[in-house]
């Protein structure tokens, strides 16, 4: 376990740039006495806090978590993303995305809290600046507390029980620090976040009198503070963390959600955006300066300009694209149909021959499908429209490593990214970490499932004096947002539940969500072993004109679904929990124990 990161008589600290969308730079080695003297000094001390923030561009060399789902199947065999479903994750190869660098975040964050505190650095207070400076730095503790809590959340729900820690100690002392169990690990997440709501910075676009610069709207505000507190609640009432159901923790999940979004409504600041796609910025690399994508970014953690994440995702056949992360047919069929019924559904009016027709809009702004024109410089090559037919240009067999699913991904992607050799472009991007969005969903799904428990067979539509707002109401918003017809009233809990589940899915697609969305409800595991493919087979015809010249062209496709088996077909309980690594385990003397079945 890296818990011990803090050098003895130097400290890691980068200097943060000022700027609205506080960007990232390059540790400096700097001793105390060079610190004591500078308030960005101090402040670099959070860049190594903010860095180690998860995000998931394509984490495991380009494959992305949602490969090891049923959202999306990775184009390239062989990839490590593989090891989620094929039997070689174990504890000796712990698949382990956060665990080093949330202990490294929180030793950098008690460090902070410990020993950089009630400085007055002397040598500014003439400085015309310095009520501002002080208010940030004294911010500092607020949002180190913040990051603390939201590390051990990671760690929570990707393992469970773990090593606990608010200050640092010797190497030997925290590498023998036995787990923590679940119950204290959530309720000090909700005892740091209830404490800090209220003192930490509420909008760093209004500052008043202590304005200072450009806004930093990549920093933690009260919105990320109370994001974090209820999504950490909803987590410990699901049924992973809650084999008992029991009530008051679906209860605390409804009131800190409820408390989030009627803040983000009363302050008019954190609503849906307008536009589904402004989200993940198509036509704009000026994320933080889009009002629209600000209204609902809770907490966005900002990664450097780059091409890669297109690299990666774009699709084979087009300059340097690589195929990616390619959408199963699985998640197209979560898409609704316009009017709001699911595609199996009598009366829907889907068309299995013509599929794409009138469905959900978010359907075309995430997934791109054979003949749509993608990304914006394909009109640069010779074929300017996806071919993701049987020996298509950008399709199996004829081009290597092309989408075995006949789709592509855009959600994430900047459709206007040059790739070609000797012209290319970057552009910044953002991992929504919070968003108002995954909060409405969050709120409608604790509230239904408090309703429940208390016996409701229509928890959906149920409300009381401390919910006069429905679970069916709550889950409608996302869908009213890109003009899907809300949820009818009077489901039952289970229609209701299959619902909400694919609205969720359909929302929240590739935001890192449902990898730990099945195992917290530890149902539908299956799902991931066991997705789909679409194969698009074309249909020539010959034609002669009156020279008796022939002309072959594709008039029409055929459309088939193919199952596919990842593994053996079969989810294992254990995995709904990381193994702890064996390294971990061996560091600790055995004061840590693995986790069952591993």
């Amino acid at each position: 376990m890296k818990l011990n990161r803090i050098l003895l008589g130097a400290m890691a600290a980068g200097v943060l740039a000022s700027c609205g969308d506080m960007d990232y730079h390059e540790d400096l080695r700097l001793d105390r006495a060079y610190i004591d003297r500078n308030f960005e000094y101090v402040g670099g001390l959070m860049n190594a806090i903010y860095t180690d923030l998860d995000t998931d561009f394509g984490n495991f060399s380009g494959a992305m978590l949602s490969s090891a789902t049923d959202e999306s199947e990775y184009s390239t065999s062989g990839n490590t993303i593989e090891n989620f479903y094929n039997g070689a994750w174990s504890p000796a190869n712990p698949m382990q995305t956060m665990w080093t660098r949330a202990y490294e975040g929180i030793t950098y964050c008690n460090e902070v809290l410990d020993n950089w505190q009630g400085l007055t650095f002397p040598e500014f207070e003439m400085d015309k600046d310095y009520a501002k400076k002080m208010h940030q730095y004294q911010n500092y503790q607020y949002e180190a507390r913040w990051a603390r809590a939201y590390f051990y959340y990671v760690l929570v729900r990707q393992y469970g029980a773990v090593p606990f820690k608010t200050h640092n100690s010797t190497g030997d002392e925290e590498t023998a620090l036995p787990r923590t169990s679940v119950d204290e690990i959530f309720n000090f997440i909700d005892s740091e976040c209830a404490d800090i709501q209220d003192k930490i910075v509420k909008d760093y676009t209004d500052l008043g009198d202590m304005a200072y610069g450009s806004p930093e709207k990549g920093r933690a505000t009260m919105f990320s503070v109370m994001a974090l507190r209820a999504q950490a609640a909803l987590y410990h009432a699901s049924p992973l963390f809650n084999p008992n159901n029991n009530a008051d923790l679906w209860y605390k999940a409804a009131v800190t959600s409820r408390d989030l979004i009627d803040s983000c409504e009363l302050n008019n600041r954190h609503t849906l955006s307008a536009s589904y796609d402004k989200l993940w910025g198509y036509n704009s690399a000026e994320f933080y300066s889009d009002a629209d994508f600000y209204r609902e970014a809770l907490f966005g953690r900002r990664v450097a300009a780059s091409n890669s994440f297109e690299g990666y995702n774009f699709p084979v056949g087009y300059s340097a694209g690589k195929g990616g992360n390619c959408p199963t047919q699985d998640m197209v069929d979560a898409y609704n149909m316009t009017n709001g019924m699911m595609i199996g559904e009598t009366g829907s009016g889907y068309d299995a021959q013509d599929p794409y027709t009138n469905r959900d809009p978010r359907f075309a702004l995430t997934i791109a499908h054979n003949g749509e024109a993608w990304p914006t410089d394909i009109a640069n090559t010779s074929y300017t429209t996806l071919q993701t037919y049987v020996g298509g240009y950008h399709a199996r067999p004829r081009t290597s490593y092309a989408t075995p699913s006949s789709y592509y991904l855009k959600k994430l992607c900047q459709r206007s990214q040059i790739l070609r050799t000797g012209y290319t472009t970057t552009a910044a991007h953002v991992w929504l970490t919070f968003r108002t969005g995954g909060a409405y969903l969050n709120y409608a799904e604790a509230l239904f499932q408090y309703f429940k428990a208390q016996g409701n067979a229509n928890a959906a539509d149920a409300t009381n004096a401390d919910f006069p707002r429905s679970a069916r109401e709550m889950a409608s918003k996302t869908r009213q947002r890109v003009g899907m017809p809300a949820f009818a009233a009077g489901m039952n809990n289970d229609e209701f539940w299959t619902r909400y589940k694919n609205e969720r899915q359909v929302e929240l697609a590739f935001e890192g969500h449902r990898f730990y969305d099945i195992r917290r409800w530890k149902e539908d595991g299956n799902k991931f072993m066991n997705i789909h493919r679409m194969e698009i087979t074309p249909v020539y015809t010959t034609t002669t004109d009156a020279d008796g010249n022939t002309t072959t062209e594709i008039t029409s496709y055929t459309y088939n679904i193919v199952p596919y088996t990842r593994g053996n077909g079969q989810w294992q309980e254990k995995w709904n929990l990381f193994p702890i690594p064996q390294t971990e385990i061996m560091k600790s003397g055995g004061a840590i124990t693995q986790n069952p079945g591993w």
